[in-house]
């Protein structure tokens, strides 16, 4: 090296001692870069003068020197090798000149002024209530609507039932010919339940030419008719349902067979060919269309698999035929794009959702005239290959098959009733075909319906004489006798009018005995009569024209009285057929009538109904009769035997209302609406007869009970949370009204039905909800009539609107007038008496179903306050007192049954259903009676309900929750009063303290504040219970009782009534005890602070030994080991011991999460004035406890940046595994009731199959919310990015004003918590927060520490440390406004420190010491900003123009210039970021350079400690611990000799011997006492303790148990001297653990070779690698990485271990040598290190062994294998810390060829016997090596060996002891084996003899070849031994024993 460049290094050094402030005196320092071994004693002292001068000559020389020739061999700066010799303090010294020509950041305008503390405590809070968000609760997720159970799910309106609807549109048909009209009916069939499951739809797809052929039987075609499309509705979705298809055609002479054979062999391309026939065909069509047109034949039939279209079109698109089915898929995608393919499963059968599909149906069938009837059509169907003959010749049938659309447009119902949309009456319409269920359907009827079904099924005419053989019947309703009383009621098919007076079936040729399949439709008239009846004429058609021969010829007659006693007649019958045409009066049947058959059923038919006014049960049939015989006044009365009369009326009536309960229960929900209506005017409006009141309201509610308990029970899954039925509901909602003697709704019910004008088929409300109002934020809503969907100006509006808003059709039926003259009653009173006096079943019924009646009454209370004109009379005054009474004891009375039966398993359910009932009734009488009335019922309540298990305190939560939820909670809460007395006019002196005795009781449950503000504190009360430590609040209630406060708070936040703050603030008190309750509950809330999962709050803060995060040096958790209980606070007073035990109620993180957002609210919300005064009454304990609590809530709700893949999942796993638990503990508490359990899963299927309605189930997956979806948009990640930023800058905000008033009250009472309040403030530093947060923080920061600079100069070291290392981090952000603020805050920290002692040594320390840490730990430092940064701070200095003449810009100038400095590791470390080796040596070099700063030296070893974490190098991380302990252990013993703490670094020397390098450096040097040395946290005794546990804690984790052993006997008598028995009986129960089976390193020598590599050439390491590792996995990660740096050519691997000639290397490339190692130890010290930790444990010789032979190979022959064994030793012990040591020595033996055999050998015999005396016995590991020892066929083997060596005696007497110990090996192998064999005997099986014998023989032969060898001995070793063979083996042990002792000096 130039002597310039030696001159630039002395002066570099130099300076950088100046820059760098220590104590005045002399220091070492050593300019390695010279190549100088010579250290040079520098005295230090500050000139700004010499520093200008020194830098100015130091610039000249730079720029005059040529650069280093490494440094540009490559432009990649990642491919520099950055010397390790090079000082890292001097490699940034030129740019200090950039530091000072660098910009600053935008300095704060009068931050240097000086403002008076109230002044700018008021500015700063002006600047912090500046756009704030007014809602907190607006930016935290809304309360989950499925667990709110103050929500009650408004009922579905009352409608028309539809399942699945699926669209068929016929398309076209066409065949090979076109001779005749065609004519289709589509219906469909479940093959499985063998069911016709819709009516038919009837579509003619004829050309005009084709119709006109029938235009004269046709004159008239209605729209109606024409449809070509329908939609199909299915219920109950079946894999066997199938689309059926039939045609016929118009009669004509010959069977089915003939007529179908023209299309069968006849083409269009033959039409030429066959134009005769065909011209004949044609005319024959043409003649019978003309006479035969009226009737029709059955022609051919096919059918479509609805599966395979669901399941076949969601894939490619298909156009080939399908050979099975006979028809083609051709898929299109335009209309429903977002269908999905369906997939295999249950929901194969969903017809809602697949692709639209085109079908071209290819095969027809012909109909067989013997196998019509559906019985041979199901047959058909579940083989759809073994019909006959096809029709081969079709151009096929396309039809369109797809999902129905919501709201098809021109849409007819099944009456032919127009469904809005119908915009245009012209266009061609849509028909709705009526479904026929495979299973009940329970809807009730909301629409008007009356259609009969007549099905014709068979006929047998055989024995009738004459010809009858084309047999047609025609079917017909006759409102009497006479032929001209025909109704034309029956619906047309296609192309014709839409009614008719009869229908024909179709004719099958020259048959007697016809099967048919017509259906026939008829709509009937609402008011029938005895004279109805269906009438059937049979005729034969002669179908070739005769003369005198009609066409009709009537051959039978036959009939059906529709009604009989009152009843429609429906089902099969088997009906006689009279030959001749009946007379007048044919009703009554007369005796010389002549019928087919004498007199049996020929003819089979079939009626059913679909109406919605016969009941078709005579149980109903028989109530509504004698209603309606009360109601008319019509007695007598004939019904089947009995006559009603006056008399038996009421006995009569009684049993029917009774025997109610054996009517079908579909037919009961049909008529469910009606038959309520019916109840309740036998309950309002009791009957008169004869003068009498007959008082049915027992009767009626006894029926009214066992009715709707029944509903509930057999529906079970049609309910809602609350077990409501729907059903039930939805009647109360919608459809009850009050019975009045207004006049009845216009709705007549006589006269011609089919007259009837257009009406809709659907039932819409006139008023909802709009859908932007949020049910889960707002309460506004009455609960059971939850369609109250704005504010009511006034309380009592709210029952206004219950009445205005129920719109629908008037379903009661009102009793004459004559007949209700003081005989009202009002419902309700009527029910709440009924209800109090019922017993035994009836009671049971009525609180099964209590919610029922409840609603009942409550809506009846209602609708009588509004039609009585009573609601603007007083409450009191509006019901009478029998009815208030009434209500008292039935609430008493149903309080009671809850508190009593709450413990029988049974009623569990029952009790739930029967409290939530309860509360919701009480919520409405709050908007109903006098609610102090209402609030004694609730009080009432609690006396009954006042035990406190669990099951009960649920409960009360639920009841209690419901009732709050009333839209005028607040307003019945009292918020605007004051719990203390009214002020007198002249207030006295001792006013005062009652005033704050009443702001104290504000804050607490006390007895004025539950008087004052009820429900509140009713609930607040019950969350204190819950969260009581020792109650029984498990994990459901916890959630139960925050929710309901937190639902709470989101409602008022939503309210727009309570935007004003003034009003939100009178809110705020009635929550204010929730703020001392949760401080009572911090030790049980979750710790955000702590990143593992489920951590408690305040428990053994000893290391977790089994979690893997815990590696690095947490100076938190070290302060908490120490004896600091809270990871922030030095001395907690208010910490409470942990409990054993408690754990089970520690509150879970969503919970915690929930219940200080809850908080925050409060906080937020209340005047600030109140908190203050409240604040100064506190204690310092309780002060303290509620810095802790906001210390929690900023862990909590800081920002977490969100991760694209992962957003949310951990928080819904852990949220499910939340919900499973609580689940499980309900369940074993036997708290949850089988009901909700039953109905959660019910839920989850609907009532009218697998997918009906399936959008209103929130819990199908792919109709959640978007709240909880994993997969979400960008969009809507970055939409809940910008809310949970917003949430955590609101809640920080919170915070700092919660804190700014603290300290309000601190500055004039206690001083003692500042620094609580400073380190909360540190702490929400500390975490992600927002720029604008952060402004206002550091404002704050500044503004304490004007006001208290003695707490952090003249107090706690910590806080000033923390604080510094926060303000830097901030320094270097690169959010510039935050580097401003940080920069004035660190500027005005030093000046404060300054003007308190004219030094600021402790923050210069302090700063250097933070700014260390930074560099080493910081993943995300950015040395730009900070420079910035430290711009900004020297700017301040120099316009300070206060301090401008004193010393302290000069310091801070030196201070920044050595801040700058340490930037320079950062640089270094940036650049091998990626080489975790070269990164540990440079802060390893780092830390070395530091040495006589044992902070920093202390700081940099925890970086490298955390950075060992990291890796998972756990061994390495406690020796840097131990390094710590060490270094501070022995300042300790500087200060003061304490005779149980270590010595100083000796006493750790057990542990490593690599400790001593931490011995101080003498006290003439450096003083422990000088201001600002030694000044950090750890030294001190707490802080050797700290580190001690964590390195105890990272040996345990690296499974150095014996390491902790020696770690806990320096910790021990520290514990002894404390009396800590605690710690002491934690240590030893942690050396439980020690000494398990484990695996250390595994050891590679990497030698570096290359100029590549600067100074690592020819350097050899030993690598220490996690165990298990494999040369290849170290040789490719150290070969990707130097190829990744240096390029892909230049890195080789020498692949061999011989010494590396570097002469014969590329200079251009770089080489690495990768050699396995093990542990060496010699002899000697293989008696001390016994076990498997002592062989791997201060380890610092290594070898490896090279094989070789002398002509240069590596192997060959026995008698020429050599061994070069190298022995390596390294300048410190392994494990040290760090993973690479530098070798020291290295040291050569050469084994020759018999001594590499003596070594197998013994190698061999070591095997056998450890297979031999394992425990237990291996038989296959000890055959294993039996076989390699003893077998024949071993190459090389032992018998090879002896013959090579131990044939002849060697000629050089050198060898003679080789040759006689190989013999002696022999000896031993071959004893060995006789034991080896010996073993395997005794462990074999009768198996394995004959292998065992095989393996004696093969000894015994090798036994016998080796005696000669063994037994042979060299004579010459039995002579006297010569005296310098022995000086020259003493001499040899000496010069190694020698060796070692100078390298363990070493």
């Amino acid at each position: 090296m130039t002597g310039d460049s030696c001159i630039v290094s002395v002066l570099s050094a130099a300076l950088l001692s100046e820059l760098f402030i220590l104590p005045d005196g002399p220091y070492c320092i050593n300019t390695n870069s010279c190549r100088m071994d010579t250290k040079v004693m520098w005295t230090i002292s500050v000139s700004t003068l010499i520093i200008a001068f020194t830098w100015y000559v130091v610039g000249i020389l730079l720029a005059s020197m040529p650069a280093p020739k490494h440094y540009f061999g490559h432009d990649d700066s990642k491919r520099r090798s950055v010397s390790l010799d090079d000082t890292p303090r001097g490699s940034w010294a030129s740019s200090i000149f950039d530091l000072k020509n660098s910009s600053p950041d935008a300095l704060l305008s009068s931050l240097l002024e000086r403002t008076a503390a109230e002044d700018m405590d008021r500015r700063n809070t002006e600047n912090r209530q500046q756009g704030r968000h007014p809602d907190l609760l607006g930016l935290y997720p809304a309360p989950d609507e499925d667990e709110a159970v103050e929500r009650c799910s408004i009922p579905e309106v009352p409608r028309e039932h539809t399942g699945q609807r699926i669209m068929v549109k016929c398309l076209s048909l066409k065949f090979e010919i076109e001779i005749e009209p065609i004519f289709g009916t589509l219906a469909l069939y479940d093959v499985k339940e063998k069911k016709k499951i819709s009516e038919n739809f009837h579509f003619d797809l004829n050309s005009e030419q084709m119709k006109s052929l029938l235009r004269s039987h046709t004159p008239v075609m209605a729209i109606s008719t024409l449809a070509r499309s329908a939609i199909f509705s299915i219920t109950y979705p079946s894999p066997d349902i199938f689309l059926v298809i039939k045609l016929e055609k118009v009669l004509q002479q010959g069977d089915i067979g003939e007529c179908c054979e023209p299309y069968m062999v006849m083409k269009e391309s033959d039409s030429t060919k066959h134009k005769e026939k065909l011209e004949k065909l044609k005319a024959q069509a043409e003649q019978s269309c003309s006479r035969l047109g009226h009737f029709r034949m059955p022609f051919a039939w096919t059918a479509i698999h609805l599966l395979n279209i669901v399941s076949s079109v969601g894939g490619l698109e298909r156009s080939d035929s399908d050979s099975d089915t006979g028809y083609t898929y051709s898929t299109f995608s335009t209309s429903h794009k977002g269908f999905e393919r369906m997939s295999v499963g249950e929901d194969m059968c969903n017809f809602t959702n697949f692709r639209p599909a085109t079908l071209t149906v290819t095969n027809f069938f012909k109909q067989e005239g013997d196998r019509l009837s559906d019985e041979d059509l199901y047959k058909f169907l579940a083989d759809m290959r073994r019909p006959s003959s096809v029709l081969r010749r079709l151009r096929p049938l396309k039809i369109d098959i797809s999902p129905a659309p919501e709201a098809p447009h021109y849409c007819l119902s099944p009456e032919l009733l127009h469904v809005k949309p119908y915009p245009d009456l012209r266009v061609r319409p849509t028909k709705e075909v009526l479904e026929f269920p495979t299973r009940h359907v329970y809807t009730p009827h909301t629409t008007y319906r009356n259609l009969l079904y007549v099905y014709p099924q068979s006929l047998n005419f055989s024995s009738r004489q004459g010809s009858v053989r084309n047999i047609a019947v025609k079917v017909q309703f006759m409102a009497g006798e006479d032929p001209s009383q025909a109704m034309p009621v029956i619906f047309g098919k296609s192309s014709c009018a839409e009614f008719y007076k009869e229908a024909y079936t179709p004719v099958i040729y020259h048959d007697k005995s016809p099967e048919f399949y017509e259906e026939v439709k008829m709509k009937i008239p609402a008011n029938l009569t005895d004279n109805h009846h269906l009438l059937f004429t049979f005729y034969h058609i002669s179908c070739q024209p005769k003369q005198n021969t009609p066409l009709e010829t009537p051959v039978g007659y036959t009939w059906i009285p529709l009604m009989q006693h009152g009843r429609l007649r429906t089902g099969p019958f088997s009906l006689p057929v009279s030959v001749e045409k009946p007379p007048p009066s044919y009703s009554v049947q007369l005796p010389g009538m002549k019928w087919v058959d004498n007199h049996k059923g020929v003819f089979n038919v079939e009626v059913t109904a679909a109406s919605s006014v016969h009941t078709q049960d005579p149980h109903l049939d028989k109530f509504f009769t004698l209603v309606y015989v009360l109601e008319e006044y019509s007695f007598p009365f004939r019904l089947k035997d009995v006559i009603i009369t006056e008399a038996n009326v009421e006995a009569e009536l009684k049993a029917s209302m009774a025997a109610l309960k054996g009517a079908l229960l579909d037919t009961c929900v049909r008529f469910l609406h009606q038959l309520l209506n019916k109840l309740i005017l036998l309950i309002v409006h009791p009957p008169v007869i004869a003068g009498q009141i007959v008082n049915l309201g027992r009767a009626a509610f006894e029926a009214m009970a066992l009715l709707v308990n029944q509903i509930h029970k057999n529906l079970e899954g049609n309910q809602d949370q609350h077990g409501r039925n729907s059903l039930l509901a939805s009647y109360i909602h919608y459809c009850f009204r009050l019975p009045t003697t207004e006049p009845a709704s216009t709705h007549t019910v006589g006269g011609p039905s089919y007259e009837l004008p257009i009406q809709y088929a659907t039932l819409s409300r006139a008023t909802g909800r709009p859908s932007s109002l949020h049910l889960s934020r707002s309460k506004s809503i009455s609960n059971s009539n939850p369609d109250l969907a704005s504010t009511p100006a006034s309380p009592d509006e709210e029952v206004q609107r219950i009445i205005g808003s129920k719109v629908g059709p008037s379903l009661h039926l009102l009793s004459r007038s004559s007949l209700i003259v003081d005989s009202s009653k009002l419902l309700h009173e009527e029910l709440a008496l009924q209800w109090v006096v019922s017993t035994s079943t009836v009671r049971e019924a009525a609180l099964q179903q209590a919610w029922f009646f409840f609603q009942l009454m409550t809506k009846s209370m209602a609708h009588h306050l509004f039609l009585t004109s009573r609601l603007d009379i007083p409450r009191r005054q509006r019901f009478p007192d029998r009815f208030v009474d009434d209500i008292a004891a039935l609430v008493c009375a149903i309080s009671a049954d809850i508190a009593s039966r709450y413990h029988k398993v049974k009623d569990v359910e029952l009790v739930e259903r029967l409290n939530s009932s309860l509360a919701f009734f009480l919520n409405d009488l709050l908007s109903l009676m006098d609610r102090g009335f209402v609030f004694n019922l609730i009080r009432s309540y609690y006396k009954q309900v006042s035990q406190n298990p669990s099951s009960l305190t649920a409960l009360r939560m639920d009841f209690i929750r419901i009732v709050c939820s009333h839209e005028h909670y607040v307003t019945l809460n009292l918020p605007c009063s004051t719990l203390s007395p009214p002020a007198s006019p002249s207030p006295s002196t001792s006013s005062t303290t009652s005033q704050d005795q009443g702001v104290v009781s504000m804050f607490e449950l006390s007895v004025p504040f539950r008087q004052q503000h009820f429900l509140s504190g009713l609930l607040l009360s019950e969350l204190a219970l819950i969260l009581e430590p020792d109650g029984e609040g498990v994990f459901f209630l916890h959630k139960k009782a925050i929710s309901a406060v937190h639902s709470l708070l989101c409602s008022h936040d939503a309210d727009l009534r309570y935007t004003d703050p003034q009003v939100r603030t009178h809110i705020a008190q009635l929550y204010l005890p929730l703020i001392p309750i949760v401080m009572e509950t911090l030790p049980q809330l979750h710790d955000f602070t702590d990143t593992s999962p489920q951590r408690v709050r305040h428990t053994s803060a000893l290391v977790d030994d089994g979690d893997p995060d815990n590696g690095t040096i947490n100076p938190s958790v070290a302060m908490a080991i120490a004896g600091s209980p809270m990871p922030h606070s030095k001395v907690n007073p208010f910490t409470l011991p942990s409990v054993a035990g408690r754990q089970c109620s520690t509150l879970s993180a969503e919970c915690s999460r929930t219940l200080l957002v809850s908080v925050l609210w409060v906080l937020k919300n209340a005047d600030a004035a109140l908190l203050e005064r409240w604040l100064s009454e506190l204690s310092v304990l309780h002060i303290n406890r509620l810095l802790d609590l906001l210390h929690l809530a900023i862990s909590c709700f800081e920002y977490k940046v969100p991760h694209p893949c992962t957003v949310r999942s951990t928080v819904l796993t852990f949220k499910k595994s939340q919900d499973m638990k609580a689940r499980l503990e309900e369940a074993i508490l036997g708290t949850i009731g089988a009901r909700q359990e039953m109905v959660r899963r019910c839920r989850e299927r609907s009532p009218y199959g697998s997918q009906e309605n399936v959008r209103w189930r929130k819990n199908v997956t792919h109709w959640r919310q978007n709240t909880d979806r994993v997969d979400k948009t960008k969009a809507e990640v970055e939409q809940e990015s910008v809310v949970d930023g917003n949430l955590a800058t609101e809640a920080s905000l919170i915070v700092l004003d919660t804190l700014e008033i603290i300290t309000v009250v601190l500055s004039e009472l206690k001083e003692s918590v500042l620094g609580g309040v400073l380190r909360v403030l540190l702490h929400s530093m500390a975490g992600n927060q927002s720029a604008l947060f952060l402004q206002h923080c550091f404002s704050t920061q500044r503004a304490l520490v004007f006001k208290f600079p003695e707490m952090l100069f003249e107090e706690d070291t910590e806080l000033c440390a923390d604080l510094c290392l926060r303000l830097l981090r901030h320094c270097s952000s690169s959010v510039g406004s935050v580097r401003s603020h940080a920069s004035a805050s660190l500027y005005l920290l030093m000046r404060q420190n300054y003007e308190i002692g004219n030094n600021f040594a402790r923050v210069k320390m302090q700063v250097t010491m933070s700014l260390s840490s930074l560099v080493g730990t910081s993943q995300n430092f950015n040395e730009e900003h900070l420079r910035r940064s430290l711009k900004t701070i020297l700017t301040y200095a120099e316009e300070d123009l206060e301090l401008r003449d004193s010393p302290f810009p000069e310091q801070v100038q030196d201070l920044v210039f050595n801040l700058h400095m340490i930037l320079t590791d950062t640089v270094k470390m940036k650049e091998h970021q990626q080489d975790p080796e070269m990164l540990l040596d440079l802060m390893y070099r780092i830390a070395k350079g530091y040495q006589n700063s044992p902070d920093l030296r202390l700081t940099w070893l925890q970086n490298m400690a955390g950075k060992h974490s990291e890796r998972g190098n756990h061994a390495e991380a406690a020796h840097c611990l131990v390094h710590s302990a060490a270094l501070v252990a022995e300042y300790l013993n500087m200060l003061e000799d304490c005779r149980y703490l270590p010595i100083g670094c000796v006493s750790f020397q057990s542990i490593s011997s690599n400790v001593l390098e931490e011995s101080a450096v003498s006290d003439d040097i450096l003083s422990p006492e000088e201001e600002g040395i030694c000044a950090g946290k750890y030294f001190s005794e707490a802080g050797l303790v700290g580190l001690l546990e964590q390195a105890a804690a990272s040996f345990n984790m690296a499974a150095m148990y014996e390491a902790i052993n020696e770690v806990y006997k320096i910790l021990c008598p520290i514990h002894e001297a404390n009396r800590d028995f605690k710690k002491l009986a934690s240590v030893h129960g942690k050396l439980q653990d020690a000494f398990n089976k484990r695996m250390f390193g595994t050891y590679f020598r990497v030698g570096f070779y290359g100029c590549r590599f600067g100074d690592l050439d020819e350097q050899e390491f030993v690598y220490k690698e996690p165990s298990i590792t494999k040369l290849a996995e170290i040789s490719h990660r150290l070969e990707e990485f130097y190829s990744e740096r240096f390029g892909d050519d230049v890195v080789e691997i020498i692949k061999d271990s011989n010494p590396v000639d570097k002469n014969k290397l590329d200079p251009n490339k770089a080489y690495l040598q990768i050699t396995y190692v093990e542990p060496f130890f010699d002899t000697y010290e293989l008696k001390e290190r016994i076990t498997y930790f002592d062989k791997n444990y201060n380890l610092r010789t290594f070898m490896y062994c090279t094989p070789f032979t002398l002509d240069g190979r590596a192997h060959g022959d026995l008698h020429e294998q050599y061994k070069r064994k190298t022995i390596l030793t390294t300048s410190h012990a392994f494990p040290y810390i760090k993973t690479r040591i530098n070798v020291i020595q290295k040291e050569e033996i050469i084994l020759v060829p018999i001594e590499v055999a003596i070594e197998d050998m013994q190698k061999k015999t070591q095997e056998l016997a450890f297979a031999t005396h394992q425990d237990p016995a291996d038989s296959k590991m000890l055959q294993m090596v039996l076989q390699g020892c003893v077998g024949t066929t071993v190459n090389q083997g032992p018998l090879e060996v002896a013959q090579v060596f131990l044939s002849e005696i060697p000629e050089d007497p050198k060898l003679f002891r080789h040759h006689n110990k190989l013999r002696l090996c022999f000896k031993d192998f071959t004893k060995r084996c006789e034991d080896a064999l010996r073993k395997n005997k005794a462990l074999i099986g009768p198996d394995q003899k004959e292998y065992h014998r095989e393996l004696e023989r093969n000894y015994s032969k090798l036994k016998e070849a080796l005696s000669p060898l063994i037994n042979r001995k060299i004579p010459q070793l039995y002579r006297t031994l010569q005296l310098q063979n022995k000086r020259d083996s003493i001499s040899k042990i000496i010069r190694h024993c020698i060796s070692v002792v100078n390298n363990k000096i070493r």
